[in-house]
């Protein structure tokens, strides 16, 4: 699909999606209750789907209506499928690796190319040390007895392995604590998971800054309710900075969402050319990228695991960037992006098949003009995207 934009100002209000990472952790622990939950204010988005047809495989009972999931996980993991499909969502490969190896059994994980070529090295490390099986080729394969106990983690490749491991070991019986291994990237997420768990009564928490408490089998059922995604609602305001009026509402204001953090960011870009660590924020990268070449310019830092994303996230806006009139310089762990005079983009911009290269890019084609193509990227988390910006007044046609 590719988006056509005319120049055009937005303003107005629109309900901010539901959070993509709030759904796919209490659709997780709705199912490790082992009863009957209600997940409330749910979008199906594709990797949302591609968790509920996880927890499907694994037992759990998930029955659909509307924007609400009644989960039932009086079975899960008691006959689990050998079969899981994660299509191209890494919380759903990584939150549920560490569950199939709690059951004894081998299991296949299926995902798209690129999913499968991000990494996975803290749970190839877990199951080497352990003595369980492992294999990434292709489809990863694992096979193991997982028990309570204690474990160590490193903690600067990507938080979806920590909170992958906390599902894991509320599962079985006991206490058990995980040691993180410096540098803690990404610790707003696990503090997201342990928010998420808290709601359900379960016991956990940090006993020091890099140590987590999880006792086994401590949740109990509950109906809970999604709340609106910071992480997306930074696409909506981005339009802000360049003479927009956009509100986006549903938020909870004391959220433990990380990318909320991006309100604070926008402040320093449309002051001067700020210094701007992501290295706890890395799904903001492609937007605040965006927004420095169209202000003051910036500098990011924490900027490695871009590379790990979707799409190479650096290298990808380079390319798109480019087309406007701006070279951006990317390094190992910063991206310099100079202040510059842009340009409408003469070619068509890429997607790169990553949805938030896809919404960066729109905000751009606001101002400017252009064509993108594969923006059907966007539903990944966010498939109303380009309804709600047409309803703010975004000229754009999808073709």
């Amino acid at each position: 699909m590719t988006a056509v934009f005319k120049p055009s100002a937005l303003s107005g209000a629109v309900s901010a999606p539901p959070s993509k990472s709030a759904s796919h952790r209490l659709l997780v622990l709705a199912a490790l209750s082992g009863g009957r939950c209600k997940v409330k204010n749910l979008a199906y988005s594709e990797d949302v789907l591609a968790m509920i047809d996880c927890l499907r495989a694994l037992g759990a009972r998930v029955d659909l209506n509307g924007s609400e999931a009644e989960v039932d996980g009086a079975g899960f993991m008691k006959d689990p499928e050998s079969e899981l499909y994660c299509r191209e969502s890494g919380n759903t490969l990584r939150f549920l690796i560490p569950l199939c190896l709690t059951a004894g059994k081998r299991f296949c994980l299926h995902g798209s190319t690129r999913l499968m070529e991000r990494p996975q090295s803290v749970y190839e490390s877990l199951c080497r040390e352990r003595g369980f099986e492992y294999s990434g080729a292709g489809p990863i394969t694992v096979k193991g007895r997982l028990c309570a106990g204690q474990y160590a983690l490193d903690g600067s490749v990507s938080s979806q392995f920590i909170t992958g491991m906390i599902f894991a070991l509320l599962f079985c019986e006991g206490e058990s604590k995980i040691k993180i291994l410096p540098p803690f990237e990404s610790r707003s997420y696990v503090e997201l998971t342990l928010s998420a768990i808290r709601r359900f009564g379960g016991e956990v928490g940090f006993t020091d800054p890099l140590t987590i408490f999880v006792k086994g089998k401590s949740l109990t059922p509950c109906d809970v309710e999604v709340e609106g995604d910071y992480s997306n609602a930074a696409f909506l305001e981005a339009f802000n900075l360049i003479g927009g009026d956009v509100k986006a509402s549903g938020l909870t204001e004391d959220s433990a969402q990380g990318d909320k953090i991006y309100r604070e960011h926008y402040k320093a870009l449309a002051a001067g050319c700020p210094t701007i660590d992501i290295s706890d924020c890395p799904d903001l990268g492609p937007i605040l990228m965006s927004l420095g070449a169209m202000l003051n310019g910036c500098v990011l830092t924490g900027t490695r695991r871009l590379s790990m994303k979707e799409s190479d996230r650096g290298a990808s806006m380079k390319l798109e960037l480019k087309k406007f009139g701006v070279d951006i310089v990317c390094e190992e762990n910063r991206i310099t992006v100079p202040k510059i005079s842009l340009s409408p983009p003469i070619e068509p911009l890429c997607g790169h098949n990553d949805h938030r290269i896809v919404m960066s890019l729109s905000v751009m084609c606001s101002k400017f003009g252009g064509k993108i193509e594969g923006a059907e990227a966007v539903s990944k988390t966010y498939p109303a995207f380009f309804e709600d910006i047409k309803s703010l007044g975004a000229k754009v046609e999808l073709i």
